[in-house]
């Protein structure tokens, strides 16, 4: 029976793809697969268990988790509000920079009247 196996595999290199295109092109029972190096995403299709496929790419030595499932539409919102908070934190960072500038001006003034003393 062919079935599709979806893995979260840590590449960060083309070494990285070679090894898991090594292994899962040796692999019995693999009819196809797909290596996303920027999402860190390994596809699998053929006739293999989902255990053997992961065991497979973890003799790698690459760090392998099968890849999340997917989550209804319905609890998509809550996912805007983690956005605005990241907004909200980098206000504050902004503010933070403008608060930070005031103490650079005493310093400044105080150098330059060392400056005019010599």
């Amino acid at each position: 029976m062919s079935q599709t196996v979806v893995l979260k595999v840590g590449m960060s290199c083309q070494g990285c793809v070679g090894a898991v295109n090594r292994v899962l092109g040796k692999m019995e029972g693999v009819e196809s697969f797909d290596i996303d190096i920027k999402e860190q995403k390994v596809t699998v299709k053929g006739n293999v268990e989902p255990e053997a496929v992961f065991q497979t790419v973890s003799k790698t030595g690459k760090k392998t988790s099968y890849w999340p499932v997917e989550e209804p539409k319905a609890e998509a919102e809550p996912k805007a509000e983690v956005v605005t908070e990241t907004n909200t934190e980098a206000e504050n960072k902004t503010e933070a920079k403008v608060d930070a500038t005031p103490d650079v001006e005493p310093k400044l003034a105080e150098a330059e009247t060392k400056l005019s003393q010599v």
